[in-house]
């Protein structure tokens, strides 16, 4: 025998498959290669969510909600509807409805017509306080917030403004048009109205560099390297994909990490080429180790000069991120540049004056198997000496567990709430 609760979930699950077998037929997924003429279209069904190891695209649009509403069905019925809208905004580019109500709101703001799918990916995440908030079970769930969800450590140099930290639900959008994004997420808000209110947003971009070519962030350097490769099945299995460690409902899902990082772009500017690439621990025109020819060469941190001082400066960044000073670690890093126009800010080194600066650097964002083991531990410390820290500044932060993808006929998220 069902009791209510379970009667509900199955009565909103059963709605969810009529609207998806109306939305969107049972197909696998399509991972066409984009050209410039006919961008490729991503599938929103899935064992995993798109959007996590798609390729990267040119625009993201990255944005965490609060639940406002405490109803356990309306957190659901939420879930359901950007599932939908989702599956639909994933198949089709946006189109006006030739049969519109002229006395009635547009369905869809119309903003993105005319224009391809752009290779659109919408990706989900719960935040550890949608789980528990103020000690409130708000949702029933609590028992099933997995010990690795937990708000991240407050680390050495964090300077997060709460307009930019947290949130109950994230939502992202990645395209390569920008306003496909900016559609794509304005839909959803819209479908979040009475039950979800807008906690902060970002968006960021990325270079037109080449395929298969290492991209270079607002410093000048090549940006990620050393990373998990997706298409590697065991690396992603190994440090990306939660197994069976991890609860029922998250399993083949991922812990997402994302920190706006705003970077002194003017003082890193002035800094001399050599003094650069110290910090980095790689030479900018080449990408590779200092010392080094290629990029991909390994790092070699066991090299000393004729005085027995490290080749790779200890403190430099690529030195302190690496999985050998790590025990291994490794994550799926997916980052984006971003630029919010100009700030006024006090510089964090002398002569300690007030400058109005550009309000722009890194949307990092990255995945993994349990945060715990992946980003806190290589960034602890990191956070302490590496020698970016007088150049960058760690202004917001979320945590979100992203649930495996959904199959037609079901929301994301859903093995939540059986």
């Amino acid at each position: 025998m069902m009791n209510t609760e379970q009667k509900n979930a199955r009565r909103l699950f059963m709605k969810g498959a009529a609207m998806a077998a109306v939305a969107a037929p049972f197909a696998p997924p399509v991972f066409a290669t984009e050209s410039q003429a006919h961008p490729a279209t991503e599938s929103f069904w899935g064992k995993h969510q798109t959007g996590i190891t798609s390729p990267q695209p040119k625009h993201t649009y990255f944005i965490a909600f609060d639940m406002v509403s405490s109803k356990r069905e309306d957190l659901i019925s939420l879930l359901n509807a950007w599932t939908q809208a989702s599956a639909e905004m994933m198949q089709e580019a946006e189109r006006f409805d030739p049969s519109a109500d002229v006395n009635q709101a547009p369905k869809s703001p119309g903003a993105a017509v005319g224009l391809s799918n752009a290779a659109l990916t919408l990706t989900f995440g719960f935040g550890p306080s949608l789980f528990e908030k103020e000690g409130i079970d708000r949702f029933r769930i609590a028992s099933k917030r997995p010990e690795a969800l937990n708000e991240l450590p407050r680390f050495a140099g964090d300077q997060l403004i709460p307009e930019k930290t947290g949130g109950d639900l994230s939502v992202q959008a990645c395209a390569n048009d920008p306003q496909v994004v900016e559609y794509a997420v304005r839909l959803l808000a819209r479908k979040a109205n009475g039950i979800a209110v807008m906690r902060w947003a970002q968006m960021g971009f990325n270079g037109d560099f080449k395929p298969h070519e290492t991209p270079r962030n607002q410093m000048g350097f090549k940006d990620g390297t050393i990373n998990v490769k997706p298409k590697d099945e065991k690396s992603m299995r190994d440090f990306v994909w939660v197994g069976d460690e991890g609860p029922a409902w998250l399993r083949d899902g991922s812990y997402m990490v994302i920190r706006p990082i705003r970077i002194s772009l003017e003082h890193w500017d002035e800094m001399k080429l050599a003094f650069q690439e110290e910090t980095v621990g790689r030479h900018k025109a080449s990408g590779a180790p200092i010392g080094k020819k290629k990029e991909f060469d390994s790092l070699g941190l066991h090299r000393e000069d004729k005085d027995g001082n490290p080749i790779v400066n200890e403190n430099s960044h690529a030195a302190l991120a690496a999985p050998e000073n790590n025990g291994g670690a490794e994550i799926l890093r997916r980052a984006f540049a971003y630029d919010n126009g100009i700030l006024k800010v006090a510089e964090r080194w002398p002569p300690w004056r007030q400058i109005v600066t550009f309000d722009a650097g890194l949307l990092f964002q990255c995945y993994q198997k349990d945060p715990r083991t992946g980003f806190s531990r290589i960034f602890k410390k990191m956070a302490q000496i590496d020698m970016l820290n007088q150049f960058t500044t760690h202004v917001g932060s979320g945590l979100f567990a992203c649930p495996p993808g959904a199959r037609p006929g079901e929301f994301i998220g859903q093995a939540l709430f059986v």
